[in-house]
Parts: C-alpha cells; structure tokens; sequence
C-alpha cells in the first residue's frame, strides 16, 4: 500500500463546521469552529481534562542559586504542588534564568520525557535532548519537567498520578476521560501558571516544546492552553503533527499506536482503529488550534515511523486558517530538502538529516524561528 499524494488525501475542512457552513470570518472561527474542533478533540482523541488550575494549587521556590553556567545564569526549583478529593501531587519545575539578558526573558519549557539523566540541575552532566547552556546563552530562560511527575509514561490503569487525584476511587472512567497527553498537557499548564507569577519570565513569550509522545503534548498543550506564545512539536508523528489518513506503511497508526500506547488516548481513539477516514479531525486541525500564534513542526529523515511527509503536510493544511487569522502559515507548500529550514511563516518546518532525537541542531532552528518572530514583537493573547 502507498500513501495518497497530496492532491489525492480527503482532509476534514477546518473551516467548514459540522453542520456545513462555511467559515469566513476570524470572529466565526473564534467563536464557532474552534470551539467546535476543540471539543471533538476532546471527545475523540485526547480526551477531557476534569479540571482546569486547582484552587489548592502553590508554588514554593526551594532553590535560587545565582552564578549558574559560568555566571551566565540564575538557577530557580519550584515545587508546584496541588490537591484534590483523591490525594495530592507535585510537578517539579527546574528553571534557568539568564543574567546578562534583558528581564523579563522568553522562555523555552520543555516537557521532558527522556528522564532525569537529561535535566541535571547540577549541570555537571549536560545532554543535547535540553541545552540549557545554549538556550540561556540565547537570551531565553530554559525550562523543564518531567512528564511522569504528573502522570507515569506506562499503562498503570490510569490509578496513579493526577488521575488518581482527581477522578473518583472506583468510578468506571468514561469514554472520553484524558490520557497521559492530556494530563502531561494540564502539567505544562501549572507550570505556566507558576511562570506569570515569576518576574524575572516574560508570560507572554514561552514556548512550549516537546519530542516524540512530548511533541504530542506539546501541540495538545497549546491548543487548549493560549496562554503559549509558540509550540514546538518535534517529531510527533501519529497522535501528534503527522497526518492520521495518510496511512504510510512504514509509519505508526492509530491502530498500531493505540495497541501499544493506547493510555496516551482516551477510550473513545480505539474506534478509529484502522478506519481514520471515519475519525471527524484530523491532525492539520490541531495545528490549527494554535493559529494564530507561532507554530513549529520539525522532522527527521531517517525517523520514517513518525511519517515526516505527514508531519509538513499538517503545517500546509492549516495554513488557510493561519491566513484567514490574518498571518502566513508554512511559508512553502512544497517539502524541503533536508536541513534547509522553513522561517518565514508563523509556521515554521526543517526536516533533519538522521534519526529520531532531539538534537542541538533542532534547538537552534527553534531559537532562530523564535528570534525573528517571538522577540521582535510583543504577542497579543487570544480572547479567551
């Protein structure tokens, strides 16, 4: 079997609603459309969070260690701690300030699921998965947690972690309740809310990042969390930024993700097993999700399970709502060769050479697209 050409892939319309009306205006995709995708999202894929910021929820800062990276930067650790009717939790958020650069700084937050060996507070190990050395020299606060201090990365019956916190002991979950992307995105958030109380962070200019099943996160993060300047999605393929109908062979699919990962998801994913045509979204329309604000999708070549094709023809597909928004999608239409990167867009796209990783060379064509569009302009939230 082939994967469908360009011309040929069948694609849910974004700005067409359920009910076939025709999206012409920035205030019907508002007001109408989004809300409409959000929600089938919520009810197909991802799953629905049952809360939003706790009321229980603290920050304490246990650590502020100046004179970090050679004096180039501030080390901050915040315990983000929360209740709620079935016990309580803590996301623990390591945070590098630049001291040489301009206060308030921008902000990369990396949602980690690489493990604790890649986030050395100490800085005596430092990994290319989180170069906080190149981000902090960039002028950006560099920023992470791991994505099992909210929910663990393995099947545990959703009986641990924020679940456990929040559902109710013994209830029988429904079919649309989160999984782990879900809950790793409601993380991301409390960390967010942590960082528009910190002075020393610029709000309206973090970006949140992710790799593999955190590229996933990511992209789900900042359609349902605004509040994000740019998302970063990372070779994400299926469930992430590559498109579910394409149904490359040598690349996952929802069948295939859903029978290994399947509490990634919510029950509800299991029905498009092998009938993606059926699923009323697809991936493009996530990307939407983030229009207008900065988007970036990137790839690798040799990485053919997360459908890198796939990956740029999400960022294509959403580009008629970027322009509808009044910006410019993917600056190109046509697939680059490896390592000649896509900027000029509010989506911006590299395919590079090798395989699955997040490598230093990711990093910097991060930090390039978020110099030329995040630091040159002051980002206006969506109404909420």
């Amino acid at each position: 079997m082939t994967a469908p050409a360009f011309s040929e892939l069948k694609l849910p319309d974004p700005l067409t609603t359920a009910n076939g009306t025709k999206v012409g205006s920035a205030v019907a995709w508002r007001q109408q459309r989004r809300p409409e995708i959000l929600e089938l999202f919520r009810t197909h894929v991802y799953g629905r969070m049952p809360i939003g910021r706790p009321e229980s929820l603290k920050f304490e800062v246990t650590d502020v260690t100046h004179g970090m990276m050679d004096g180039a930067a501030t080390r901050k650790q915040v315990r983000i701690s929360y209740r709620g009717p079935g016990s309580a939790g803590a996301i623990h958020l390591l945070l590098f300030v630049p001291e040489k650069a301009a206060k308030p700084a921008p902000c990369f937050l990396l949602i980690c699921n690489r493990g604790l060996g890649n986030i050395d507070p100490t800085r005596t190990k430092q990994s290319s998965f989180w170069p906080a050395e190149q981000i902090v020299a960039r002028g950006y606060a560099a920023a992470v947690f791991l994505n099992e201090d909210v929910a663990p990365d393995h099947a545990d019956e959703f009986s641990t972690g924020a679940y456990s916190i929040f559902e109710t002991p013994g209830q029988q979950r429904p079919a649309d309740a989160w999984g782990s992307i879900a809950a790793w995105a409601w993380g991301a958030s409390r960390a967010m809310d942590y960082m528009e109380t910190d002075h020393d962070i610029d709000s309206r200019r973090v970006v949140v990042i992710g790799h593999s099943r955190g590229g996933k996160t990511a992209l789900w993060c900042g359609a349902e969390d605004e509040r994000f300047a740019m998302v970063v999605s990372n070779e994400s393929g299926c469930g992430g930024a590559a498109l579910a109908r394409r149904k490359q062979p040598t690349a996952e699919s929802i069948k295939k993700i859903n029978d290994q990962f399947s509490y990634w998801f919510c029950e509800n994913y299991k029905k498009y097993n092998d009938r993606e045509e059926e699923l009323p979204v697809d991936q493009h329309m996530l990307a939407t999700l983030i229009a207008p604000r900065l988007l970036y999708i990137s790839s690798a070549n040799e990485d053919l399970w997360a459908d890198p094709e796939g990956e740029f023809l999400s960022a294509v597909h959403a580009g008629p709502v970027y322009r509808l928004l009044g910006s410019q999608g993917v600056e190109s239409e046509h697939w680059p060769a490896p390592e000649v990167p896509l900027h000029g867009g509010s989506i911006g796209y590299h395919l590079r050479k090798g395989k699955h990783d997040l490598t230093k060379y990711d990093w910097c064509e991060f930090m390039d697209f978020a110099d030329r569009h995040l630091k040159t302009t002051v980002p206006t939230r969506p109404l909420l």
